[in-house]
Formats: C-alpha cells, sequence, structure tokens
C-alpha cells in the first residue's frame, strides 16, 4: 500500500481543497487484475437492463446533486461557475445518453443465401465488450471527461479503471461513488490518482482491451507507442482552432460567438477559438468589436456567479501565456486589449491583431486566454493558412453566402466546420475527432460506445 498523500489545492487562489491518496504500483496491479477477471468472466457479465439501470440511477443522483457537482468542478478545476453549471447538465445528459445507445445501437445481419457458396446460411452480428478499459482524462472538464470516457464503458459492458487528471481529480473520485451509490459493483469503475509512472503501467499492461487518452499530443502518442499488441486506443489532443470571417459576415452575431469560443474556461479548450482570419475590408471593425467586448470579461474567482473567466490551471502557464504574448508583440503584432497577467494565476483575455506567422501564438496551441485575427484578401488563402498547421480539429466560418460557407466547408482541414458559430460548439452525441496531431479516433457517446465493443459474427448452416 502507498502511503503517498496529494493536496488538491484551488487553482484561483491556492487554497487547499482536500487531501488524497495516491496509488502505487501495487493499487494499480489490483486494480487492473480486478477488471480483467471480471471481464474473463463471461457469467458475471452485467445485463444490458442491469447497466441501463445503472446509468439512469446515477443521472437522477447527480442532478439531485448538480449545484454541488458545480461548485467542486469550478472550484478545483477553475472554470467559472456559470459554465460548470452548464458542464453537471451536460454531464447528466450524457450519462442518459449512455443508456440510451443501449436501446438503439446493436449488431446487423449479413446478406447471405445470395450465391452458391452461401447458401443455406445465416449470418448476423452481436456486440460485446473488447475488454478492460484504461483512461486517462484532462483537467479542462473534471466531471464531463470522465462521464465521456467511463459512462460509454459501463454501457458497453467493459470494466473501466480512470485516472483523472491530477489537478482535478476530485469531480472524478465523486462520480466513481455516485455510479457506486446507483449499483454499480465494486471493481467495475475504479478511479487512480497516480504518478506518470503508474499511470504508465496501467495502460501498458497487456490485459487492456482499450486505452482512451485526453490530453496532450507529447502524452497520447508516447502512450499510443507503448501500448501492447492488440490494445485498440482514442486518442483527444487540442488544436490552434481557425475561424473564417468573411466580408459579408454578420458582425455583431460573429463577435459575440468568438469572445465565447476563445476565452470560455480561459481559453483552456482544445477546440477554443485562436485564430481568427478576417476579410481585409472588415478586419479593423471585427478586431477593435473582440477587443471591446473583451475588456469587459469579468476575471476572478470562478466560483463566483458573475465571473466571466476564471484563472489557468497553474501558475506556470500564465508565466507561458504571457511568454508568448510578449513574443509576438516584440515581433510586431498589435495589442488591442490584455497582454499581462492579473494575478499569479489570472490573464487578461487577449487579443492581438497580426501576430508573425511564425511565433508561438500562431503556431501552437495557446490554452490560454488570447484571441489572434489576421487579415486576408481571397477566401482561399485563408483557408490555406488555416490548414498550414499540423494540427486539425473543428474549425469555423461566418458569412452570410451559401456558396463561401460551402467552399470553406469543403477545403477546410478538420472534422466539422461550424457555420456562424464559433469553434467550440459541441453537443455530446454528435461525433468529435481530431485529425492528424490532433488526435486519433473518434470521440462522441456514441462512437466511444462502439469503440468499446467488438462486433462479433454468428454464421450457421441451415439443415
Amino acid at each position: 500500500m502507498t502511503n503517498r498523500r496529494k493536496e488538491v489545492r484551488a487553482p484561483f487562489d491556492g487554497a487547499l481543497i482536500s487531501t488524497i491518496d495516491m496509488a502505487g504500483s501495487e493499487q494499480a496491479e489490483q486494480a487492473i487484475a480486478t477488471a480483467y477477471a471480471l471481464f474473463r468472466d463471461r457469467d458475471g457479465w452485467l445485463p444490458a437492463s442491469r447497466r441501463i439501470e445503472i446509468l439512469r440511477k446515477a443521472a437522477r443522483l447527480m442532478e439531485d446533486r448538480a449545484e454541488t457537482l458545480a461548485l467542486q468542478a469550478a472550484r478545483e478545476g477553475g472554470k467559472p461557475l456559470v459554465d460548470s453549471r452548464v458542464e453537471v447538465a451536460r454531464a447528466i445528459d450524457g450519462m442518459l445518453n449512455c443508456a440510451e445507445v443501449l436501446r438503439c445501437e446493436a449488431g446487423h445481419v449479413i446478406p447471405m443465401d445470395v450465391n452458391a457458396a452461401s447458401a443455406r446460411r445465416v449470418a448476423f452480428t452481436q456486440r460485446e465488450p473488447i475488454g478492460v478499459v484504461v483512461a486517462v482524462s484532462a483537467f479542462n472538464h473534471p466531471l464531463n471527461l470522465i462521464v465521456h470516457q467511463a459512462g460509454p464503458a459501463i454501457a458497453a459492458g467493459c470494466p473501466v479503471i480512470v485516472k483523472p487528471a491530477g489537478d482535478t481529480p476530485l469531480s472524478c473520485l465523486r462520480l466513481v461513488d455516485i455510479l457506486r451509490e446507483a449499483g454499480l459493483p465494486p471493481g467495475w469503475c475504479v478511479a487512480l490518482v497516480t504518478d506518470d509512472t503508474v499511470a504508465t503501467q496501467l495502460v501498458t499492461d497487456r490485459r487492456v482491451g482499450f486505452f482512451s487518452f485526453i490530453g496532450s499530443a507529447r502524452v497520447g502518442w508516447m502512450l499510443r507507442s507503448k501500448l501492447a499488441p492488440g490494445a485498440r486506443c482514442a486518442l483527444e489532443h487540442g488544436g490552434a482552432a481557425p475561424a473564417i470571417v468573411a466580408a459579408d459576415a454578420d458582425l455583431d452575431s460573429a463577435v459575440a460567438k468568438l469572445v465565447k469560443g476563445g476565452f470560455y474556461h480561459a481559453g483552456q479548450v482544445c477546440v477554443s477559438v485562436q485564430r481568427v482570419f478576417a476579410h481585409r475590408s472588415v478586419v479593423q471593425a471585427l478586431s477593435a468589436r473582440l477587443a471591446e467586448q473583451a475588456r469587459r470579461l469579468k476575471v476572478g474567482d470562478p466560483t463566483l456567479p458573475a465571473t466571466d473567466v476564471g484563472p489557468l490551471i497553474r501558475t506556470q502557464e500564465v508565466e507561458r501565456v504571457d511568454a508568448w504574448v510578449r513574443e509576438a508583440i516584440d515581433g510586431g503584432a498589435s495589442r488591442l486589449c490584455g497582454g499581462k497577467a492579473i494575478s499569479a494565476s489570472c490573464y487578461e483575455p487577449t487579443v492581438l491583431l497580426e501576430p508573425p506567422a511564425d511565433c508561438k501564438v500562431s503556431t501552437q496551441e495557446v490554452f490560454g486566454p488570447v484571441v489572434c485575427v489576421y487579415a486576408y484578401d481571397e477566401l482561399d488563402e485563408a483557408i490555406a493558412r488555416a490548414n498550414a498547421l499540423p494540427v486539425a480539429f473543428q474549425a469555423a466560418v461566418f458569412t452570410r453566402d451559401l456558396a463561401t460557407a460551402m467552399r470553406a466547408y469543403e477545403r477546410l482541414d478538420a472534422s466539422a466546420v461550424m457555420v456562424n458559430d464559433h469553434t467550440a460548439f459541441r453537443v455530446d452525441w454528435m461525433p468529435f475527432a481530431g485529425l492528424r496531431e490532433s488526435g486519433l479516433g473518434v470521440g462522441g457517446i456514441p462512437y466511444t460506445f462502439r469503440d468499446m465493443q467488438v462486433e462479433k459474427m454468428f454464421v450457421g448452416t441451415l439443415t
């Protein structure tokens, strides 16, 4: 047993929230041995009706405790309370979605008796759990991301071991407690707060059937390279989401949505608006309005209802973002608003006009409250610049013209293109996929549910 303890502190003011036990190698081995034994015992698999019952009851319990869950998520993760309440509502709906997929996702019939080789045969498929799921999660949606990883695993019938982000483990631990209260037997969902060494031990174990990862590309691709043969995986990384604003765009609507998409959770979202390409005829008006609205955002304590933008998750992230912004300004970018730290944990919402094409804010994921605006002359020029990075996730285009919207949709390197909406739009049943270095596989509850199952075929001969 480990005697290591971890302090969980609020990113806003460093206040101690809780002290929790960390799992060591022995606990990891026990968790995976238990999970694997549950998976191998087919007679002990939870029937679909029981899984539906558990997931629905968990959703009811979450709804009863919604405000407590939102306050905890805001406090440990720094997302403002108004947005954390939305996250909790999404998580509740996501848990219900996990139950719903069991009613509508099934196998299918394979045509037989259509030639001599298939004569007098019948074939169909059914779905079975893929095996033990190990999920490594991120800090920025400390409750909803766990629902997206653990919920489909439970729905699919897979035992799941979750490693929450070290900065935000409390929401995950609370959710696992709720699942057990809802009737999930011990061992079917376990949360382990561990260090990187133990996490690697978990992920690379030969008994793992599926690895679900949400986090940095560096860590995700590294862990994927160490998976045991046969293990499948899904990786969700980040990007530097582009939005194109055409000359005919409704600027009032575009500005409001770009501000929300760029500064939501202080920009700490994998599809946060980062690079805005505005037609030269509107770039000055657009950027000025963006800066004006960004200045109005209230930055501060995320647990207060009036706060719009909370802290970054760690003080070193504030220092990094500030260094990136200063590099851009030194290279010739115009600082329209922001551009400095408010405290050790909070950074001003920042709008930069024309940062150099090769500086960090133009080429890497900022993951902070910084929106960059660039002028373009021709649509294809904007599309080419949007596509120039090795990351590709969600993108957006603002226009009143269908032809412009369709050309952007057809030519942008993205898994989803939002028309007249920001890049961070998402509902939890839609496909959500990073391309190129931004990830592998397709997220979204129904898609994850399918990934965590094997479609097994029956072929019978009619006598």
